[in-house]
Parts: structure tokens; sequence; C-alpha cells
């Protein structure tokens, strides 16, 4: 007899999150990125159109992948991996919506910008999908030590310790490019924060479980961007 497929089940708080409310609060965002273009020229803004389907279909993958996740043995608290989910979700949110006060380029006039964000983008979805593959069972939304924890160094990893948020950080950076306006600057900001708090906290939950390997490893490779970070 087949095993029954796991529910898979979001915590923020108190409040517990099934399939069918993920599935809910995706289209609800989803549907807030519609409704903004829809009230934008479409001939100006369908780069923001594709830029937008990009992060749709990416988020779609990343919730397939997410039940193929091992098991936790330690794990960060519900309300440091909320202050996470609230800083990314409003970073990105910013990313597409023209914020009154912060609708003003910040980049000089030139069709260039959107085949390089929207290439940007492409090309940072490729660098999570491939981080992704090579981090199987050990991959977690939350800061987490899991049962039979291996430290990772094969694919990207064997250069950089955080490829994946390499990678989310360079699609909003492709995304902020398309739009060129100061809200997703501010967005991008953000994620940014979001992502270095993450990165401390992470780096010490590793280094607890993973003393001496891990700093070696930390001295054998860049955080984020090889040659400067």
């Amino acid at each position: 007899m087949p095993a029954a497929s796991p529910r898979v089940t979001v915590q923020i708080g108190k409040f517990k999150l099934n399939r069918l409310a993920q599935r809910l609060l995706q289209f609800i965002f989803i549907g807030i990125i519609v409704w903004v273009m829809y009230l934008a020229p479409p001939l100006k803004y369908w780069p923001m159109w594709v830029s937008a389907f990009g992060w749709i279909a990416f988020s779609n993958y990343w919730a397939l992948t997410a039940k193929n996740a091992g098991a936790a043995k330690s794990s960060e608290s519900a309300k440091s991996r909320g202050l996470h989910e609230l800083l990314m979700n409003a970073g990105l949110l910013l990313l597409f919506i023209p914020v009154p006060g912060l609708r003003r380029s910040f980049v000089f006039a030139s069709a260039a910008w959107v085949p390089i964000g929207l290439a940007m983008q492409a090309s940072f979805i490729a660098l999570a999908v491939w981080a992704r593959r090579h981090l199987g069972r050990n991959w977690s939304a939350r800061i987490e030590i899991k049962m039979e924890h291996a430290l990772v160094r094969t694919g990207p990893y064997r250069l950089l310790r955080h490829p994946i948020y390499t990678a989310m950080l360079g699609m909003c950076l492709g995304t902020t490019l398309v739009d060129g306006h100061l809200h997703a600057l501010v967005g991008l900001a953000m994620v940014m924060f979001a992502y270095g708090r993450k990165i401390r906290l992470e780096e010490a939950k590793l280094r607890e479980a993973f003393p001496a390997e891990y700093d070696q490893y930390r001295r054998d490779t860049w955080a984020l961007v090889p040659g400067l970070f």
C-alpha cells in the first residue's frame, strides 16, 4: 500500500496554515500583482508582467520541492521566522507596488535596463534551482539543523555558503532594474536586510552543529558574492 503524501503546514506565530491556506495566500499575492498591472499602462509595464510570472513560476517550484525537506532536529523560534517573513513579503510586494512618494525613477532612461534585469532574474532563478537540488533534504525555509544533517559542499556550495540567498537577492535586483523606481529599490533594501539578519543567525547555528568543519568551510568560501562578501 503506498504511503500517504505528507501534509505541508506553515506556522506563523500561533497560526498554522495548511496547504489550502498557503495556496490562497499565493493567489492573493498574484491578485495584487495583477491588480497593479491592470492599473498601469500595459505597453509600458509589460516587462513587469514577465518578471512577475518569473516569480510565480519560481514560487510554485519552491512549494513543490518543500515537501522533500528532512525532519528538523532544532529550529529557530516562530517569532524569528515571522520577522523574516514579514520583511521578505513586504520587500517583495514593494518590488511591484507603486507606493505614493516612491514613484520617481532612480536609473537614467535607457531601454537596456529591461533586458538586463530580466536576464539577471532568469539567471539567478537557475542558480537557486541548482543550489536547491544540491542542498536536497537539508533545505528548510526556517533556520534549522536537520536529523542527520550534512554540510553540503557540492555544486555552488563549493564557492558560496548561501547561494540560494545570492539567487534571491539577484532576482530582486533584476526586478528592481526592470521597474526602475524608488519603491522597488526600497523593497530590495528590505530583502537585503532580511537576508543579512538570516545569514548571521544561520551561520551561528551551523557553527554550533559543525564546530571545526564549518570554520574551515567559512575560510574556504564566500558568503554571497565571490571576492566581495
